[in-house]
């Protein structure tokens, strides 16, 4: 650190000192004895001015040191520190200190974004073998009427609950359901995730908290908003010709004489209006459909049964479309269903398949079932086109269809079937094979 000016100012001070020793030695060598002494106080003086001037260098550099191990960069160098024998103390001094006011801006950013999201969020920081609260975000603390504590312990008087969940499985990872009692209220359930992560030397969990009623009502806020563009656009689609040729026909019955073309333009209106006003109510009934679902009337089924009395219906089809279905369901055993609703299901979902295979050279359909953990699982498997990753979140949305002729709520019909079965509809998607999922308890 120390640079070339201060190695010449020490090496003329050493230089100026043992010129006077050796004058003080010369005289008392001559018997100039005062004089001996004289050079010998000079000496002296400039021994010690030359020990001062190497402490005050030292304690200089010990003192910016240690600032800078400490994160203290409040001292300020002088102009002729910042040019002289601590020039490249400062830079080493300037540069960290920038850093640490980059790196307090990126945290401030991190807290503020952390503090503006809707999650409750809690990052603890171990600290030998304890776990210290790093940041709790105002969701959390608001939330759980909890003050920003800064140790894990004092969290524990306040949510026991949490605390004893994340202790039981010793800080690992976790994805589960949680009830939580709040200043002594009800139990409330939240959906508890928590992620372990670790820098160069420090550790870190990452702890967070969505109340399940909050997420549901936000999936249902988003399902509504979806369904009225839907119900809107079709009913938009429909009511505006209607109205535009209702006015074309008033204006034209208002005429004093009608001519042999205002005939022909009466009746294409009124065959227009006639079209789209059975169209809506297609799209009534559909809905209708949905919205009045009736309850299963369960009963034991045999599962091969099941399968043949769909396949009797759907063989036809798959005959002229030259389909080759692979069928791997052979069980005896039956479950309870009511067998006329999951039929319905079955033949949408290879309906569905049917369409997907359409422009394809080998046309392939599987049909599979097992069981798992007390459940039975029905795949009915495709090898055709595939769900558009631009779609994937709307396959099962009322009306939504990608079929001229398709109504939309085959997906929507079966998934709400399934449900009130007590089991679900799911489905994965690849290149080469699409795979929907039934799953009955």
């Amino acid at each position: 650190m120390k640079n070339w000016n201060f190695y010449n100012a020490l090496f003329v001070r050493v230089l100026f000192v043992m010129m006077l020793f050796f004058f003080c030695v010369f005289l008392i060598y001559k018997t100039f004895y005062y004089n001996a002494l004289l050079f010998g106080f000079f000496a002296a003086i400039m021994v010690f001015e030359m020990y001062y001037f190497i402490r005050s260098q030292l304690l200089f550099y010990d003192k910016t040191v240690l600032s800078i191990l400490q994160n203290d960069f409040t001292a300020n160098f002088s102009e002729e520190n910042k040019k002289g024998n601590f020039k490249n103390l400062y830079l080493l001094y300037d540069t960290l200190k920038e850093k640490q006011h980059e790196q307090v801006s990126k945290e401030i950013i991190y807290r503020s974004i952390l503090n503006s999201i809707d999650t409750a969020a809690l990052i603890l920081e171990k600290e030998n073998d304890t776990w210290n609260i790093f940041i709790m975000n105002d969701c959390f603390s608001t939330l759980f009427k909890v003050p920003k504590v800064s140790h894990w312990k004092y969290l524990k008087n306040y949510l026991p609950s949490l605390c004893n969940e994340i202790e039981k499985v010793g800080f690992t990872e976790l994805k589960t359901a949680i009830s939580i009692k709040i200043e002594e209220k009800d139990l409330q359930t939240f959906m508890l995730q928590t992620s372990y992560t670790q820098t160069y030397n420090k550790e870190y969990f990452i702890i967070l908290l969505d109340s399940i009623q909050r997420v549901i009502e936000k999936k249902e806020k988003e399902a509504w908003i979806n369904l009225m563009k839907i119900i809107s656009h079709e009913l938009m689609n429909s009511l505006t010709p209607i109205r535009a040729l209702s006015q074309n026909l008033l204006q034209i019955v208002d005429q004093e004489k009608l001519e042999e073309d205002d005939f022909d333009d009466i009746k294409s209106s009124i065959s227009t209006i006639i079209n789209r006003s059975d169209h809506l109510q297609v799209f009534v009934e559909n809905y209708r459909k949905l919205a009045m679902l009736p309850t299963p009337d369960k009963q034991m089924t045999p599962i091969n049964t099941l399968f043949e009395d769909c396949l009797r219906v759907m063989n036809p089809i798959l005959k002229a479309e030259n389909i080759e279905l692979i069928n791997d369901i052979n069980s005896s055993r039956s479950v309870l269903i009511d067998k006329n609703q999951i039929e319905q299901v079955i033949i949408n979902l290879i309906t569905n398949s049917i369409f997907a295979l359409k422009d394809k050279s080998e046309k392939k359909m599987f049909l599979t079932s097992y069981t798992e953990n007390n459940r039975f699982f029905i795949v009915i498997s495709d090898n055709g086109k595939g769900i558009d990753p631009e779609i994937k979140d709307k396959v099962f949305l009322p009306f939504f269809t990608t079929r001229k002729d398709g109504a939309g709520i085959g997906l929507t019909l079966s998934k709400n079937i399934i449900e009130a079965h007590g089991g679900y509809l799911s489905y994965q998607t690849d290149n080469d094979k699409t795979d929907f999922v039934i799953c009955l308890i």
